[in-house]
């Protein structure tokens, strides 16, 4: 799929076709090789900058089902066996990252587990792999520990061992409260075990609770969105992320799609799932809910953050453990491999798991940041000339006056400043802030 690099217009009724649309992180993937492989090696051997902050991510990749619009790298067919050799993996990556001169004796700022299912977990394997991670690197004092869970695994005994193991950002892959939804779209719970899980969340008093919803699945209706909203606000989570349903080429949808030649996705059309997340938001804001980003909505914002994600898109090191993860070190980024038999082996062999590598120039890097901050709605032109000494107001000049003619966003008082209808395609605003030669890439 090639990036359209038409902006979408307000009212267009633009169907939902496959591909990734979501950015996570420039210059795109399809840019990275294994050919850069030496320089995640020369990364990792070199000395840190002080005024850098360094995050852990750990990928656990098993899940009681895949659904049917996951692209991660998840496995449902692993035993316990298999699963304690690949833990066991990721605490030798772990024990050899920690001995490289960029990480060895600094303390992570924020840790994430991701997945898959980190709650798929036992309470053993919890307590086991977060004991043996911190003797190697020790997170105490964190300012953030995020754990994703989905909430048919929460037992109150599992709740407690999450919350002992230092997670302080508890985030509930609910994604719809109707049943049928959640059958259709395969995921693995039912709404009973959302509020059982919620409840003993609150129980046990996290720092904050985030609850995850997609706009858009299979057979989602304008009567279902609307429910959905006012049961999020019912429950009053600290955090709310929402996010607009998308087809991956990996997926199970998009499999049905190639098989019955289809080429428009089964799902909301943008501008359906773009009004939807504004009722959302709309809605949330009238609860005393502020907007944070194209994606989140949070009750507190003095006190609910969310560092893993502002921390990476203002140039934090980031080191990946696991399967398919990413890494983000001394301006390289790299991806581990993405399937567990050739993971397993490099790491038995001793050598770097790594599929793919891409070492970003300053103006890479200056780029990056400024499209990640975009998704924020509001960006601080000083902090570029402080950085990087770009005035990307002037850089970026032709762009901006476009997207102000087109009502998307305003530049006043040192800021760029994204309205809701900016933040909401946000997305697909962005490739024109793109170098030239990474316009037309495959995202993916």
């Amino acid at each position: 799929m090639e990036i359209d690099q038409q902006q979408p217009a307000k009212s267009a009724k633009t169907s939902t076709l496959a591909g990734n649309y979501f950015i996570s992180n420039y210059p795109p993937f399809s840019f990275w090789s294994e050919g850069q492989n030496v320089e995640a090696e020369m990364a990792l051997n070199s000395e840190p900058d002080p005024e850098v902050k360094l995050g852990l991510y750990h990928h656990i990749p098993f899940c009681r089902k895949r659904c049917h619009f996951c692209y991660f790298r998840v496995y449902t067919d692993k035993n316990a066996r298999q699963i304690r050799e690949y833990l066991d993996a990721t605490i030798a990556e772990l024990k050899a990252m920690a001995e490289r001169p960029l990480i060895r004796g600094r303390k992570p700022h924020f840790v994430y587990f991701g997945g898959g299912t980190p709650s798929y977990l036992s309470v053993k394997q919890l307590r086991e792999l977060t004991d043996r991670m911190k003797s190697f690197l020790s997170w105490d004092h964190a300012e953030e520990v995020a754990f994703e869970c989905e909430p048919g695994t929460l037992t109150p005994g599992k709740l407690t061992a999450v919350k002992d193991i230092g997670v302080t950002r508890l985030s509930l892959g609910v994604e719809n409260f109707d049943d049928h939804i959640l059958v259709i779209n395969g995921r693995a719970h039912r709404s009973p075990e959302v509020f059982r899980a919620y409840e003993r969340a609150k129980a046990e008093q996290f720092d904050q609770i985030n609850i995850d919803l997609i706009a858009g699945m299979l057979e989602e209706t304008e009567e279902n969105w609307q429910r959905n909203i006012e049961q999020t606000i019912e429950l009053e989570p600290d955090s709310v992320t929402i996010y607009q349903m998308e087809i991956p080429y990996n997926t199970g949808i998009y499999k049905e799609m190639a098989a019955s030649g289809a080429l428009e996705a089964p799902v909301a059309d943008w501008e359906t799932k773009r009004r939807w997340v504004k009722e959302a938001f709309a809605a949330l804001e009238g609860a005393g809910y502020t907007i944070a980003s194209g994606y989140t909505a949070v009750l507190n914002p003095e006190r609910t953050k969310f560092i893993y994600r502002d921390e990476l898109w203002r140039g934090a090191d980031l080191i990946g453990l696991g399967v398919a993860s990413f890494s983000h070190a001394a301006g390289v980024h790299y991806q581990n491999y993405t399937e567990m038999e050739p993971y397993l082996e490099a790491i038995g062999k001793g050598t770097l798991p790594i599929k793919r590598s891409f070492r970003t120039s300053v103006e890479e890097r200056m780029i990056r940041e400024f499209i990640l901050q975009m998704k924020l709605g509001r960006v601080e032109l000083g902090y570029f000339r402080e950085k990087f000494g770009q005035d990307v107001g002037l850089r970026f000049s032709d762009q901006l006056r476009n997207l102000t003619e087109n009502g998307f966003l305003r530049v006043e008082d040192d800021e760029i400043l994204l309205n809701r209808d900016g933040l909401l395609c946000v997305d697909s605003i962005l490739h024109q802030f793109f170098l030239r030669e990474h316009r037309t890439s495959r995202i993916v």
